[in-house]
């Protein structure tokens, strides 16, 4: 008995490690649609009640496989008791709504720049696993900005994510370059066909720093959401460009992968111990012809609460309180280790990488303001007026 209960801790342990770190090629439609109305010329559609969808903002909902999308936008009425959400439909960029009758919840709002009333170019990045596609927003202004930012979305998602942000830096005169990276099913997959978490995402992000210098640009502002805010850390701290970033926007980013992880355990039942089997799994060179690594993660290196005292680049955290995907205890927590460099901004009643999404103006606002601040050209003092 004691064996067979130690052959299944080490089988769910494998499974839970797999799981982190395998891209998920076909999303579950845990979204059940009950009804498209039609009131005139304008839609609705009743959802069933979940947390992502009676909370109120603007999103989206994806259905048939991923080929339909419609943007789904304020809430008309809630029924607790019928377990029902009506809201409105405010546009449906593809596929046949009334037809649907399961999708997911996202918070990628647009499904390209030009729906969301921004030119664009198709560009292409070299990174090492081969050509990653990439969108190149121009700046809001006729002069041509010296500062580039560039996006970088989260696990599990794609360049549309940064969509909602390219707008405000739009507004700040600055170029968008919006990136897909190895294994997010946009850009080329790694040789393992595995997430590293950051830790090898980061080369994708500096091939997308080098196209940008090759455009004009002499500095980079990172954004990074989720997953995406590892990579863009790893980036300002191993880059041979690092100093050419002149700061780190990070929607709800992971700052710490064994708390993140520890927390995925709990919420799925699992055993401290398996989901530390897990973890180690991960991390040890032995552990990789189960995982199906190249290599371990480096989680020591990937825990910025640890090494808050050595960010060095000024760095704006928004993350929401009630997120119950990343915590947000470890961005609260390297601001307070690291008042100098990091700004928290909380958010409430977001969840995951939604703060755009239900209070647009407040994250404009914040992100906006804070950017203006860092982009200030700095003053370069003549050696003749330096003190002795």
């Amino acid at each position: 008995m004691a064996a067979l209960l130690a052959a299944g801790s080490s089988a769910l342990a494998v499974y839970f490690a797999r799981r982190i770190i395998t891209p998920v090629r076909i999303r579950v439609e845990d979204q059940e649609v009950l009804a498209v109305l039609r009131d005139g010329v304008q839609r609705s559609v009743i959802l069933a009640a979940t947390p992502d969808t009676t909370v109120d903002g603007v999103f989206s909902l994806m259905f048939d496989g991923g080929r339909g999308h419609a943007r789904i936008g304020r809430i008309l009425s809630y029924s607790p008791g019928e377990r029902t959400v009506q809201r409105v439909v405010e546009e449906v960029y593809s596929g046949t709504l009334e037809t649907a009758r399961r999708g997911w919840w996202s918070g990628a709002v647009y499904p390209g720049p030009a729906e969301a009333g921004l030119s664009y170019e198709d560009v292409t990045i070299a990174v090492e696993v081969g050509p990653a596609p990439a969108w190149l927003v121009p700046a809001g202004t006729e002069a041509s900005s010296d500062v580039w930012a560039i996006m970088v979305h989260g696990r599990g998602a794609t360049r549309t994510e940064g969509i909602r942000a390219a707008r405000t830096v739009r507004s700040l005169g600055l170029p968008s370059l919006l990136i897909s990276y190895r294994n997010d099913g946009v850009a080329p997959s790694a040789p393992d066909g595995r997430y590293g978490l950051g830790g090898t995402e980061w080369r994708d992000v500096e091939a997308a720093v080098e196209y940008a210098l090759g455009r004009g640009a002499r500095e980079v502002v990172l954004l990074g959401w989720s997953m995406g805010g590892a990579i863009c850390l790893q980036t300002a701290d191993l880059s041979r460009y690092r100093h050419l970033i002149r700061a780190l926007v990070l929607d709800a980013p992971v700052l710490d992968w064994v708390n993140v992880l520890a927390h995925h355990a709990r919420l799925n039942g699992i055993p401290y111990a398996v989901g530390r089997y897990g973890q180690l799994m991960l991390g040890h060179a032995l552990g990789r012809r189960l995982t199906g690594l190249a290599a371990p993660v480096d989680f020591k290196a990937l825990d910025w609460e640890a090494r808050a005292v050595e960010l060095r680049t000024p760095t704006l955290i928004v993350h929401s309180v009630d997120d119950d995907y990343v915590p947000y205890g470890p961005s609260a927590s390297v601001a307070a280790k690291n008042p100098e460099m990091v700004t928290f901004e909380p958010f409430h009643g977001a969840r995951h990488t939604k703060e755009w999404n239900v209070d647009p103006e407040k994250w404009e606002r914040v992100v906006s303001a804070w950017l203006r601040r860092q982009l200030v050209p700095r003053q370069l003092v003549a050696p003749n007026d330096r003190d002795d």
